[in-house]
């Protein structure tokens, strides 16, 4: 077994998101917050904070979900193509694939630009993003902001610092949310098949390709069938519409989970004390092996930074019916679907990838026959 510790995400200078979660000096205040409406017939909270999104009572038939996000150092990438007609739909796709993870409909976004040289042509292409992300979720964008930060805003090089973040709303009735609350051992985890690295992981991903790996963004790799920077460009899949579709058609859906930040880790961010193996991954697309092989990464690495090949999973009851409904309605989006796996009662909360050799709990996957293994 390779116990070899190539670069990781802590190496350059990125906290793993249950670390930060865990800063309770901040997360005490907003917690206490709900306090201020706790006597108010609407705008209570439903759910506590760190699932995708987070619900507000405005009446007994309609909750608002809320979340936010950004598009992180892709924005790097797109100034170092000048190329940013594709950034606006991240911005729009890490929103709303959070935002129906509560079983909400999103409705309306706002996006907030943060430039150290506002041009109309940089505004322009990310404004062609952020409606192409619009249009392919089914939502409007009511407005937003453009703050020129010169002092505080850098870039790849001088005058193009950018940053870009949305914030999303969607509409769920109160006794329709989904945290995973019905979520039992043995049902199925469908995996949603992700347009590539999305809109997590850039920081690494630069770093080993662009530093490490002595790489250009516009060298034309034959692996990837196209640039290395406009490979990291790829959108990040929007999969809302097919997650609307299984909710309006009353598709027993368990729980609906982003693959994101931290990976099949979040699977575990359901509300019952259950463990998931995963079994049966498709082939994940050429960027990750590249990755993993220039910078010499560990699988822990990369299963825990990456969505490796997986967008979005769906849980689902062991139904063959079922099943193949999901199926069926991911097909009629032009998307792919694949059974990867099930869970299993342990209330550790585990992520077993028993094919990889990596057993995940908490922030981190390990090697099975580790010593940090061996503790789980």
């Amino acid at each position: 077994m390779n116990s070899h510790k190539g670069v990781g995400y802590r190496d350059v200078g990125v906290l793993p998101n249950r670390d930060l979660a865990l800063a309770t000096s901040l997360l005490k205040w907003v917690r206490a917050t709900s306090d201020f409406r706790k006597d108010s017939t609407s705008g209570t909270t439903v759910l506590d904070v760190g699932y995708f999104a987070n619900v507000i009572k405005l009446t007994s038939d309609i909750g608002l979900a809320m979340t936010t996000d950004g598009v992180g150092t892709k924005v790097l990438v797109a100034q170092m193509l000048q190329r940013y007609d594709t950034i606006g739909i991240d911005c729009v796709a890490m929103n709303v694939n959070d935002i129906i993870c509560v079983g909400a409909e999103p409705v309306s976004m706002l996006d907030y630009i943060a430039m150290e040289n506002a041009t109309p042509e940089v505004l322009d292409a990310i404004g062609k993003g952020l409606h192409e992300g619009a249009k392919q979720a089914g939502i409007n964008i009511v407005g937003g902001e453009i703050s020129q930060m010169r002092e505080i805003i850098r870039g790849t090089r001088e005058g193009l610092g950018l940053d870009l973040i949305g914030m999303c709303v969607g509409l769920v009735r109160p006794d329709e949310i989904n945290v995973g609350q019905d979520v039992k051992p043995g049902d199925v985890i469908i995996g949603l098949r992700s347009s590539g690295i999305h809109s997590n992981g850039l920081t690494l991903a630069r770093k080993v390709l662009f530093e490490s790996g002595g790489l250009e963004p516009d060298a034309y790799l034959s692996e990837l069938g196209r640039t290395v920077g406009e490979e990291l460009l790829e959108p990040t899949r929007i999969y809302v519409r097919e997650v609307m579709d299984l909710l309006k058609e009353r598709v027993p859906v368990k729980a609906l989970v982003n693959i994101t930040s931290d990976g099949f880790l979040n699977l575990t961010r359901v509300k019952p004390a259950v463990s998931f193996e995963i079994r049966g991954l498709p082939d994940e697309q050429p960027i990750f092996k590249l990755i993993q092989e220039t910078g010499d990464v560990t699988s822990p690495e990369m299963y825990h930074v990456f969505n490796m090949g997986i967008g979005f999973c769906i849980v689902a009851p062991n139904d063959r019916a079922v099943l193949s409904d999901i199926h069926s309605v991911i097909r009629g989006h032009n998307g792919e679907s694949f059974e990867i796996g099930h869970v299993f009662d342990d209330p550790r909360r585990l992520v077993s990838i028993p094919e990889k050799g990596l057993k995940g709990v908490d922030d981190q996957f390990v090697e099975v026959g580790s010593e940090a293994a061996a503790v789980v």
